[in-house]
């Protein structure tokens, strides 16, 4: 099966695509471009050269709310590579009670798996709605057992059963397909599995030990059928799925789901500041340290047990990030450092910024808005000089209370149409609301002038 992670999209149509969802932030677009495009070309070198090419793994730093996120989101959907977000601050140095660092790769294959599943799921779903429609026949009108002391069944008045049978079931298929017996209630087996649901190692789950518990306990205690009652549209569904399930080689998912991490997984460290020292001295500090020392042999390369298999992490790309308000990347130890040598500052938003934020991407704000109240018949009408008042009231306040970047809006957005989308489906609404500056300064003012209602509120 061909890897779909793999696409040569170049460095500027990958900016192009970010630039969908994303402002501004043209280094941090170019650094990971420029990440993803050298995958690409890592797969087309010889195979002797192409194991000693290791990712440039990089370190994005800057406030809350700029992008940080989104960027390595967006740029994991369009590579449609494993991805997975975790906080480096959740994970606790070996020895304490908490999530080890290689519990990242085990997520990270098991998004993979589940990934490659649903993929070839897709590539057997005709076949596997055709086993389906056999099976549902079958119960409608069961096949003719062969009498053993004769070849053919045939009745009293000569005609041939078998025949008959085959008829019925054409033209029991014929109405099924047309739609015709959706409707109908049929009765079915469907496969059962007992959930265990044992709390066996306190706070570390089974997967935390790189077994596949299920697999194990499946071989055990095997599947038990059960009678289900539902409409032919419903049942050809599930039986579809499970039929699915079974013409599925899960070895080859698994295979195929373990390449793609190690060659094309991209694992996101947020809060990376929060186990950088900052020189304090004693304390959490030592914990800190030894999350970084726990974290440097998976960035640099080693191999993690999983329930899948073993796997290498030597070509994972990591990209960190990180506010770095009290710390600096040079708090980090000094063999973390070099495992991310790449950099990029992203810059505070600016009240242009937030115009276009509000504006320009293709799941705008302002567009989920207006989408969300269409349900109950009302548009909303932002006028220009409305945007730019909502953007510089965010601006404002950013300034005044803590910068959050672009999640302000969401809180400023919400105080503003707070009464639209509470009365809306109790009064007959006029169809168009407009927004503008008036409408925003009569409801937003009062708010931002006093500054502890402004902690509060936005």
């Amino acid at each position: 099966m061909k890897n779909k992670s793999m696409h040569a999209l170049t460095p500027s149509q990958i900016v192009n695509e970010l630039d969908k969802y994303i402002i501004g932030q043209t280094e941090a677009k170019r650094a990971v471009a420029i990440a993803l495009r050298n995958r690409w070309r890592r797969q087309q070198v010889s195979e002797n050269l192409r194991e000693e090419i290791l990712p440039n793994n990089i370190i994005l730093i800057g406030p809350t709310g700029v992008g940080k996120t989104e960027i390595a989101r967006r740029l994991a959907k369009l590579a449609e590579a494993p991805f997975v977000k975790v906080e480096a601050s959740k994970f606790t140095e070996v020895g304490y009670v908490g999530r080890d660092v290689e519990s990242m790769i085990r997520d990270l294959v098991d998004y993979a798996v589940n990934l490659v599943k649903s993929e070839m799921t897709l590539e057997v779903q005709e076949k596997a709605e055709n086993l389906a429609e056999e099976k549902i026949l079958d119960i409608l009108i069961p096949p003719l057992r062969k009498n053993p002391n004769t070849n053919e069944n045939v009745d009293a008045e000569g005609n041939n059963e078998t025949l008959q049978n085959k008829k019925t079931r054409e033209w029991m298929r014929e109405k099924l397909k047309n739609g015709e017996l959706d409707k109908k209630m049929i009765e079915f087996d469907v496969n059962t599995q007992n959930g265990l649901g044992m709390q066996v190692l306190g706070p570390f789950g089974i997967d935390d030990l790189g077994i596949n518990f299920q697999e194990i306990m499946g071989n055990i205690m095997p599947k038990k059928k059960k009678k289900r009652k539902t409409a032919i549209s419903e049942a050809r569904k599930v039986i579809a799925q499970e039929e699915a399930q079974k013409l599925i080689d899960m070895e080859a998912v698994q295979k195929e789901a373990i390449e793609r991490v190690e060659n094309s997984g991209i694992i996101f460290i947020d809060e990376i500041d929060k186990v950088a020292g900052g020189g304090k001295g004693s304390g959490p500090d030592v914990s800190r340290e030894g999350v970084q020392r726990d974290l440097l042999p998976i960035v640099e390369g080693s191999n993690v047990n999983t329930k899948y298999g073993v796997v290498k992490t030597d070509h994972i790309l990591f990209i960190a990030s990180g506010a770095f308000h009290v710390s600096k990347p040079s708090d980090l130890i000094p063999e973390l450092q070099g495992r991310f040598p790449i950099r990029v500052e992203l810059k505070s938003l600016t009240q242009e910024d937030f115009v276009k934020i509000l504006t320009t991407p293709e799941n705008a704000l302002l567009k989920q808005y207006n989408a969300l109240l269409e349900t109950e018949g009302v548009k909303l009408e932002f006028t220009s000089d409305g945007i730019r008042e909502i953007a510089r009231i965010a601006s404002e306040v950013n300034e005044q209370v803590e910068n959050i970047g672009a999640r302000r809006l969401h809180t400023i957005l919400t105080t503003l149409l707070d009464e639209i989308l509470f009365s809306v489906p109790d009064k007959v609404p006029a169809s168009i609301v407009k927004i503008n500056a008036k409408f925003v300064k009569q409801k937003l003012d009062s708010i931002v002038k006093d500054r502890d209602l402004s902690k509060y509120i936005l």
